[in-house]
């Protein structure tokens, strides 16, 4: 399996990464054979969060660790805390963020019960608090560290500004920022190639992340890479997106793999190095998938998937 080295540390996971957002679906005999298959692969990290089915996704977690007999060190683990939920909100992004202290110490010590582990290997503030005040959060993360609950930090879904007016103010360097990023969702790339430009593709809407990452030693973790939109479904065998599953179907068939192998290839090309989160709880597609880490796609290629998606070149 192919690592990756998180920012200039030395800790060095998997390129892929098995998101745990709906093991809460699972009984623990599935959650095991889902992390056998994770261990069989390579893959030898998890992230998740302290919101996936409301913390059952991690209780499912903790009790399949447990239970199938994984070391502590079998697999790097990440979660992530920040989004409120109101007690009748089941919506996805509940009714506010809350970046306190005393709410961040109260959730990662909630997290690790559900797990039934001892530390975090990285921790995640999960997407941008506007009533973030820096220094709750500064002393929240310097006490994780020092009490060894946490070994990394990172943040979801933060601008670049976000994350250096945040870094300005921490005493613990930000490695990791989750965005979402695969085919179907290139925003990043496209305003760098329409820089200055007059098209749509052509405004500050991702900014400069991929280049402020590459300057800041920030990896960045795609999350739903095989989605369209956020979350309105798979592209891959998708008829309404005939023209990229052709060309997926295309280069697949030359490196003897599927083509979400070939959705994940794309993705790993890039130069910022970044890690792809796999969601799924199907062992065979976590296989599938896991295969891409093998396949070194040409630059034509990529650009050729990067224009199929309906794409162009200004």
């Amino acid at each position: 399996m192919l690592k990756r080295t998180i920012g200039n540390t030395d800790w060095h996971p998997s390129a892929i990464i098995l998101g745990n957002m709906r093991m809460g679906d699972q009984t623990v005999s599935q959650a095991i054979d889902v992390l056998n298959i994770c261990n069989d692969t390579g893959i030898n990290m998890i992230d998740s969060a302290d919101i996936y089915a409301g913390g059952q996704s991690e209780t499912i977690l903790g009790k399949a660790l447990k239970q199938g007999g994984f070391n502590r060190d079998t697999f790097f683990i990440q979660s992530k805390a920040g989004i409120q939920l109101g007690s009748k909100s089941m919506a996805t992004f509940g009714k506010r963020y809350n970046f306190r202290k005393d709410y961040i110490l109260q959730q990662v010590d909630a997290i690790l019960d559900r797990l039934q582990i001892e530390y975090l290997d990285s921790f995640l503030l999960h997407r941008p608090d506007p009533l973030m005040e820096v220094t709750e959060v500064a002393e929240a993360f310097d006490y994780l560290y020092q009490s060894g609950k946490v070994r990394y930090f990172g943040v979801s879904n933060f601008s670049d500004y976000q994350i250096r007016w945040l870094q300005t103010n921490l005493n613990q360097p930000l490695y990791i920022n989750q965005l979402q990023f695969g085919l179907m969702h290139t925003a990043m790339i496209d305003y760098g190639l329409n820089y200055n430009g007059h098209s749509q593709e052509s405004l500050q809407q991702s900014g400069n992340m991929l280049e402020f990452a590459l300057l800041n030693n920030i990896t960045i973790q795609a999350w739903s890479p095989f989605q369209h939109g956020m979350i309105e479904g798979v592209f891959i065998d998708n008829p309404n997106y005939p023209i990229v599953n052709e060309m997926l179907t295309e280069i697949a068939d030359k490196y003897h793999v599927d083509k979400n192998a070939i959705a994940t290839a794309w993705i790993l090309k890039h130069p910022a190095k970044m890690q792809v989160i796999s969601g799924s709880m199907n062992p065979n597609r976590i296989q599938m998938i896991a295969k891409g880490a093998t396949v070194h796609l040409t630059d034509q290629e990529w650009y050729d998937l990067y224009i199929a998606t309906g794409n162009d070149l200004p």
